[in-house]
């Protein structure tokens, strides 16, 4: 089990190490903050002092080894346009990015979990196909049309609920639809789709054999083990709502990580969207990571095959 642990350690390293150095390089493909930042009337002197000062003079290689050396130590640097630690400002946006993606959760899993056990059991009900046509849409559907549908219907022609900000729950409940409506979705097609292949496995045919009622075949014996794979989405799905909701959040005007994210790249903000960023991944490598260690726990043959 320890070198197992030690092993998935390792990925998880080689795996934040190279995506430091992507997004390390992408954003210096947006061009020069300090001409942003200067103005365009500044002078070449100005603005080449103003380089100077944000490190951005320094070679490329010089640049990514200091980045990387103080991120090891949880330190992400410091914001050009706000002049704070990126930490500090990522941990301010954290809980209402927190509240979104609870909301969404609770949607995705309260939705898309009883909607999957009735597309596999029932597959030919009008509920499965109704349920089916509401995961083809959540699916099909970008979630900024979705947003701006629900804002056209709720606010501008029924005005039962704010269009923008934080602080109500009725601020609330448009993002969370938005948000959760694809999860719930992907979640439903999952919980379907295991169910479908445990259903045929033997000891559900015993359960069956043994004439227990369906609904305690289905409840009981299949959708235990049929949520397995279900609870890695659904752990690896929260992360993604937490650090990744750019659009939704920018819609409703939700002070969260994505706006941050989507101020630090329109403002050429080479720090702040580092951080975030970096922050994100180590937070879903992390979730990740558990998840492979509680099946290896659960199933010994997981970390022998491994």
């Amino acid at each position: 089990m320890a070198r197992f642990i030690i092993r998935r350690l390792v990925y998880s390293a080689i795996t934040l190490l190279f995506l430091s150095l992507t997004v390390f390089m992408m954003v210096r493909l947006s061009g020069d903050p300090a001409r942003l930042l200067a103005g365009q009337e500044a002078s070449a002197e100005d603005v080449a002092a103003l380089r100077a000062d944000l490190g951005l003079d320094r070679p490329l290689p010089v640049q990514y080894a200091a980045f990387l050396g103080d991120a090891v130590r949880g330190d992400f640097g410091q914001s050009f346009n706000f002049r704070v630690p990126v930490r500090d400002l990522y941990f301010d946006r954290l809980p209402f990015s927190l509240q979104l993606a609870g909301a969404a959760f609770l949607i995705s899993i309260f939705v898309g979990i009883p909607a999957g056990i009735v597309s596999a059991v029932r597959p030919r009900s009008r509920l499965s196909s109704a349920a089916k046509v509401v995961g083809l849409a959540g699916l099909a559907i970008p979630n900024f049309v979705i947003a701006l549908v629900l804002m056209y219907i709720l606010s501008v022609q029924l005005e039962l609920l704010p269009t923008s900000g934080s602080g109500s729950w009725k601020q609330l409940i448009m993002p969370a639809i938005s948000l959760g409506w694809y999860f719930a979705a992907s979640m439903m097609r999952l919980v379907s789709s295991s169910l479908l292949e445990i259903a045929g496995s033997d000891y559900v045919k015993l359960a069956r054999l043994k004439g227990m009622p369906e609904r305690v075949v289905v409840l009981k014996h299949a959708l235990k083990n049929a949520l397995l794979p279900v609870l890695t989405l659904a752990g690896v799905n929260f992360v993604v709502m937490v650090n990744a909701a750019v659009v939704v959040e920018s819609i409703f005007s939700w002070p969260g990580i994505g706006d941050l994210v989507k101020q630090g790249i329109d403002q050429r903000d080479f720090p702040l969207v580092q951080g975030v960023v970096l922050l994100a991944a180590a937070m879903v490598v992390l979730v990740n990571l558990l998840v492979d260690i509680a099946y290896a726990w659960v199933d010994p043959r997981i970390r022998l095959e491994r």
